[in-house]
């Protein structure tokens, strides 16, 4: 793609900024995004940022019927010598583009993204919080907006970048969440959207959330989708077991989202010299290596949560609390350093993060 300027329109009437020490996810935006726009025999177009807004569409916009759309998710950081950080940003635009690929969405121009973005942080710097375990949570998304009912891949559609200044995912925190192991729904099934970050998977995900909320319960805990055996994704996020010793976390399918934590967390124990796998592990295998008394600890890992320990299982009527309910010191560590290195505090030895220039 040819390089094509981006243009900044300011907003006139600012916001008011939260106090950054009672913030919750998602909630309060910011005063700018930036948006492109794509015509088929024009490609990507009209980058610009320009002020938070909402959007006009058709009612017959294919959006709103067929559910072709894609997102993404990351942080941007507040270092405390004033850099702005980002955590590994192209993971997650090459993610975003694998998902347009399994959507028939048109890929788009990786590095017109970044510099958009960058542009929409230097336009909103003063909106990163700076109060510990909070951030920018940054939403990049593509929404097809094409007047028409017919199923197919709309020949038009809009990119956008929304931020939101954030405080813990989980109002737990760091301590260790409970979770339901679900075994009548399934999240996605090999061969679907599973691998893809698409709103119809979280849709889907939502009856069986509701269900494990009512029972007092935090997350739910996927099994595969077609023996119901094999675990899977917890809530939304990865999940790794510590097991005897070893680290364990279902390997990679058709089913299963490629978590940029998650990776992070796999060259993270490698580094370290712990022993880690990726392989099929079963619920009944981490029910009866607790009944062992092997399993000592457990942890979901997520761009959102980054690292979220969990305290108690329950499955089929059976609970289990794994490592007396307290934070594991593998996930204590993980999170100390992942939070670190995004942060600036830690050193970044994979040069995972990437500093903002602001003027």
């Amino acid at each position: 793609m040819t390089e094509q300027t981006i243009e900044i329109n300011l907003s006139n009437n600012k916001k008011e900024k939260p106090n950054p020490d009672q913030l919750s996810f998602g909630k309060v935006f910011t005063d700018h995004m930036f948006t492109v726009s794509y015509s088929e025999g024009k490609g990507w177009h009209e980058p610009k940022v320009t002020p938070y807004q909402p959007i006009t569409l058709d009612p017959a916009s294919m959006v709103f019927h067929y559910g072709q759309t894609v997102f993404e998710g990351l942080k941007a950081y507040l270092a405390n010598d004033g850099r702005i950080l980002l955590f590994r940003p192209k993971k997650n635009l090459e993610r975003l583009n694998l998902s347009n690929q399994r959507l028939c969405i048109p890929t788009i121009d990786e590095e017109l993204v970044l510099s958009g973005l960058k542009k929409l942080l230097e336009v909103d710097k003063e909106w990163i919080p700076n109060a510990p375990g909070t951030s920018l949570y940054i939403r990049p998304f593509i929404i097809p907006t094409e007047a028409f009912l017919g199923v197919a891949p709309s020949n038009h559609y809009q990119f956008m970048i929304i931020l939101s200044p954030v405080g813990s995912y989980y109002k737990e925190g760091i301590n260790p969440v409970k979770i339901y192991v679900e075994d009548q729904y399934v999240r996605a099934v090999s061969g679907g959207t599973g691998k893809a970050k698409t709103g119809g998977n979280y849709a889907a995900s939502l009856k069986a959330q509701e269900g494990a909320t009512s029972r007092g319960f935090s997350q739910v805990l996927w099994l595969d989708g077609v023996e119901k055996k094999y675990i899977e994704e917890v809530g939304s996020m990865n999940i790794f077991f510590k097991i005897n010793g070893e680290v364990v976390t279902p390997a990679l399918n058709e089913s299963i989202l490629e978590g940029v934590t998650r990776n992070s967390v796999l060259q993270l124990l490698k580094y370290w010299e712990i022993p880690v796998s990726e392989r099929k592990i079963s619920i009944e295998e981490v029910f009866e290596s607790y009944s062992k008394g092997l399993v000592e600890e457990a942890f979901g890992t997520g761009t959102a949560a980054v690292i979220s320990p969990v305290g108690e299982l329950s499955w089929r009527g059976e609970n289990i609390v794994i490592n007396n309910g307290e934070t594991g010191t593998i996930a204590k560590k993980l999170y100390d350093t992942l939070t670190g290195i995004q942060k600036g505090d830690v050193t970044d030895y994979f040069d995972w993060t990437i500093s903002v220039d602001v003027k």
